[in-house]
């Protein structure tokens, strides 16, 4: 049976703090000195594929900016006017011997669209929606010492129209090298909740996920520690020798008195610093930013953060039997 309430009877509460930011201690910038061509006809996937008539830049990069306006475009006027094309991307890198036995990723924050990714000739993957990053592991196919690396990175955004704004074409965002160790947090491996929030305490609790590939007996122990504001340790949590297996995930709670509660005028972001160790050395550190607060959404009150109304501002255009006009 399906009991069906009037819409006034129905009050959502929900209490939670989110991670707005996680940050890998080894996550290194990897925008500098690609090299570009727009070319729709040849093939550059492989190793040895001539570049050096390609223009080298610095990323994010947009090709389609770079290009005249034009009425012809096949994007139309929702994209700009401007046209898309199939480009190359290319870096060469060399990676020191003694970080052999790390483990690599690399991160793309956004490739616009249809990217295709290429580590010394070896196939990584394609990613076909432009607006979300994602991440390829590199390690199997890495060489290490003088012996050059070449990532290849092909973006196809020729077949318009495919978007309802101007999407521009290319890595318009950063890229990101991750060196770990064979035991480390694994990509956005942190949740944070917090089930019970009010002015005199808040409780928190953490998710982690964490891989070890290295050796699946070895024990290990995480430690979480809350940082506020000012960097001052406010709790620490330990779990003690883990047999992890490849993966693990682990939950840890805690409790913060008097909690700083995020709102509008003062965002105000706590610190969770997660460290995985081995043998008490610490092999693994990662960072979680996340603000405390509730919220309500009730029929007859409307939108409450914190206890307190707040008004949500929009616009929403309609069209009813050829009345339009704005919400």
């Amino acid at each position: 049976m399906i009991i069906r309430r009037p819409l006034h009877f129905c009050l959502f509460f929900v209490t939670i703090a989110s991670a707005c930011f996680a940050q890998e201690k080894n996550k290194l910038l990897f925008t500098d000195n690609w090299k570009f061509v727009l070319d729709s006809t040849s093939d550059y996937r492989k190793t040895d594929a001539d570049d050096s008539k390609w223009r080298t830049l610095n990323l994010p990069h947009d090709w389609s900016i770079e290009l005249p306006f034009d009425s012809t475009s096949p994007a139309g006027t929702g994209g700009g006017a401007l046209r898309g094309g199939v480009g190359w991307y290319r870096k060469t890198f060399t990676l020191p011997v003694a970080d052999k036995f790390k483990t690599f990723f690399i991160d793309f924050d956004g490739v616009y669209c249809n990217s295709e990714v290429w580590i010394n000739g070896h196939y990584l993957g394609k990613r076909p929606n432009g607006y979300i990053s994602f991440r390829y592991d590199l390690t199997t196919y890495l060489k290490f010492g003088d012996t050059k690396n070449v990532i290849t990175v092909k973006v196809d955004n020729s077949k318009q129209p495919n978007s309802r704004w101007y999407s521009g074409s290319g890595i318009y965002r950063n890229v990101w090298l991750i060196k770990s160790n064979s035991v480390y947090t694994d990509h956005w491996g942190t949740y944070v909740t917090t089930p019970v929030v009010n002015e005199k305490k808040a409780t928190v609790n953490i998710k982690t996920r964490f891989i070890n590939s290295f050796d699946s007996g070895i024990p290990i122990t995480i430690s979480t520690s809350l940082l506020d504001a000012n960097d001052k340790i406010i709790a620490t949590n330990t779990i003690p020798n883990l047999k992890s297996g490849a993966f693990k995930e682990t939950e840890q709670s805690f409790q913060v008195n008097n909690p700083q509660l995020w709102n509008i005028e003062r965002p105000y972001l706590y610190k969770a610093v997660t460290r995985l160790s081995v043998n008490s050395k610490v092999v693994d550190e990662y960072t979680t930013l996340f603000g405390i607060r509730y919220f309500r959404f009730d029929a007859d009150k409307g939108f409450s953060l914190n206890d307190k109304p707040v008004k949500i501002v929009g616009v929403c255009k309609f069209n009813i039997t050829g009345v339009s006009g704005k919400l």
